[in-house]
């Protein structure tokens, strides 16, 4: 047993409290160095009659290590616990003392978990966990109201530019809820909608005022009570990473420099406003001089901002907030920020734009969730040909193992944005091969989010080729991606297996890329089965009981001498379930 690579620290994810009862706890070993660990759990002051021993179940591996979990659920909300490890013959045990060959008398020295306070356990909305969100970019998706289009609006449907207006606007938004519906949608994230000089929003001059080539504050109260009575939440986007060069404040210490009362809003570097090599003499967000940074550090700043999440929150009963570059902005704004919003909706959901491992922001005090681009990175990069069957599970274990189960439970999933190359230019136009992904989506654990228009064949690169118009003329739809989309928005919503059940690999193989894997709960238990090549094949995997269906045709689906066997289409998929509610 190769002692080095075992790991685990009473905190984080490694252990934590995962509801007002339950405690998870993991630990890590060297992959297919371990047979067995059992945790071996206690209430320290009366340990003899408290004490339980439970099997933890290898729930995840990557490259290098398994991943070991169990849920304890301590009789007292005290829990005192360490591990046995073995390995054929030989047997280790670790606690907070350390690692040994020799048994750790008990409870002295043992890990510890001192109480579960019920004010402790990092809550996450219930709402998200069924939501299927659909992003909006308002600019881009109808133009419902022609009076108040910018100037220079161009026909609908023409070239994006970084410069560019085609006059979306709330209206537009409004009159195609019912689109949204049909579609299956409960949830839709706005990218910014208050005044800004740019198409995009994300440089804002007044963070109280809806932009008025969008409408105005009064439609989109209307807006979000039209979604709220259609059952659809809302979620807006805050950039308070950074604001227009054209914010009031800024202008002043243009004006004045340091002398201004709002000099230390921003990160000034000198005066006078002169630039060198093209790096303005001011923090920015990247090197974009029109987009100063703020710095959040100052009082005045924080209460600004603060008051402005308070008040979408409480005028329009918003639903959530989705973090615009959430990482470079300091953690004690963040978290002064989220009591502000849940003493506002205890309900709201908050969404962090972090693009890499963000333990540090989802501990139950600042975000709820974060925009999940490594999941999207890798889902690609598989089902475009990058890697075979056991890398891509490898990738997804590694990504679960990340955060405690609630977060991954409203982990912000999707496949394309605003920031990144539309889905199936993606996957080369290819709408066989775009589905696979979609699919992987709506039957993984997390928030699915798609990029308006995806469900219609939408193509376009990277930004701003990616903000194409939303296409309305029904002779230029996919109406079968639709109908597609339909059907897995439908599957998911209909199913918490599918939103909160286990998920585990059945078959994921090295030089092979097709896989199999399963969500389930104590209803019922899906096996996902995804034929990622160009010819058709035949996937087996043994399976003994027999009361199988397809879950879209509910045809029967029935194994042969314990084996199921499953034919597919080149870049085939198919999606069998059986009830287990008789079984319980």
């Amino acid at each position: 047993m190769l002692l080095e690579a075992l790991y685990h620290v009473p905190r984080d994810k490694w252990a934590y409290a995962y509801d007002a009862r339950n405690i998870h706890l993991r630990i890590r070993t060297k992959r297919d160095d371990v047979d067995t660990v059992i945790a071996m759990t206690g209430d320290k002051y009366d340990w003899d009659k408290t004490y339980f021993e439970i099997t933890m179940e290898k729930a995840a591996s990557d490259e290098l290590f398994d991943y070991w979990e169990c849920s304890v659920k301590p009789k007292y909300k005290r829990l005192s616990y360490g591990f046995r490890l073995h390995s054929g013959d030989e047997t280790v045990y670790m606690t907070d003392s350390g690692i040994s060959r020799d048994y750790p008398y008990p409870p002295g020295g043992y890990f510890e978990f001192p109480y579960l306070n019920k004010i402790d356990v990092p809550t996450v909305p219930d709402w998200a966990k069924e939501a299927v969100f659909y992003q909006i970019m308002p600019e881009r998706f109808a133009n419902g109201d022609p009076s108040n289009d910018p100037e220079h609006t161009e026909p609908w449907g023409g070239t994006p530019a970084y410069d560019n207006f085609f006059g979306g606007d709330l209206q537009g938004v409004l009159d195609h809820l019912d689109y949204l519906l049909d579609l299956g949608i409960n949830a839709i994230y706005f990218t910014p909608l208050f005044v800004s000089p740019s198409n995009h929003k994300y440089d804002i001059v007044d963070y109280k005022q809806v932009d008025p080539h969008f409408g105005d504050n009064e439609l989109l109260k209307k807006v979000v009570e039209a979604c709220h009575e259609k059952g659809i939440r809302v979620m807006l986007d805050a950039v308070f990473n950074h604001c227009s060069e054209q914010f009031l404040p800024f202008q002043d210490v243009k004006k004045h420099g340091h002398q201004s009362k709002y000099a230390d809003w921003f990160h000034i570097n000198e005066n006078p406003w002169n630039t060198e090599d093209g790096v303005p003499p001011y923090a920015t967000f990247g090197f974009f001089a029109n987009m100063p940074k703020l710095n959040t550090s100052n009082r005045e700043v924080k209460q600004y901002l603060l008051d402005v999440a308070e008040y979408w929150i409480k005028e329009i009963k918003l639903d959530g907030w989705r973090l615009d570059v959430a990482n470079e902005i300091d953690q004690t704004f963040w978290r002064d920020f989220r009591k502000i919003v849940k003493d506002a909706n205890p309900d709201a959901y908050i969404v962090g734009e972090v693009w890499s491992d963000s333990l540090t922001w989802l501990m139950g005090d600042q975000f709820d969730s974060v925009m999940n681009y490594p999941f999207a990175d890798k889902v690609l990069d598989f089902f475009n040909g990058g890697m075979d069957g056991l890398t891509f599970a490898n990738n997804i274990d590694s990504l679960l193992m990340r955060y405690p189960q609630q977060i991954n439970e409203v982990i912000f999933n999707m496949l394309c944005s605003h920031d990144t190359p539309r889905l199936l230019s993606r996957v080369g136009g290819d709408r066989r091969r775009m589905k696979l992904p979609v699919v992987f989506l709506f039957t993984f654990i997390g928030t699915p989010c798609i990029f308006y228009g995806d469900e219609v064949g939408l193509m376009g690169g990277g930004d701003p080729d990616c903000r194409q118009c939303m296409e309305w003329n029904p002779v230029k739809q996919d109406k079968e991606l639709f109908d597609f989309y339909k059907l897995m928005i439908g599957l998911r919503k209909k199913h918490k297996a599918l939103q909160v059940g286990r998920f585990r690999f059945l078959k994921a193989e090295a030089n092979d890329p097709c896989i199999v894997y399963e969500r389930v709960d104590d209803k019922v238990h899906f096996i996902i089965w995804m034929n990622n090549t160009d010819s058709p094949q035949t996937l087996s995997h043994p399976i003994v009981t027999t009361d199988w269906h397809d879950a879209l045709s509910n045809e029967k689906v029935t194994p042969q001498d314990g084996v199921m066997h499953i034919k597919l289409d080149p870049y085939g998929y198919r999606i069998i379930c059986r009830s287990l509610e008789s079984e319980t």
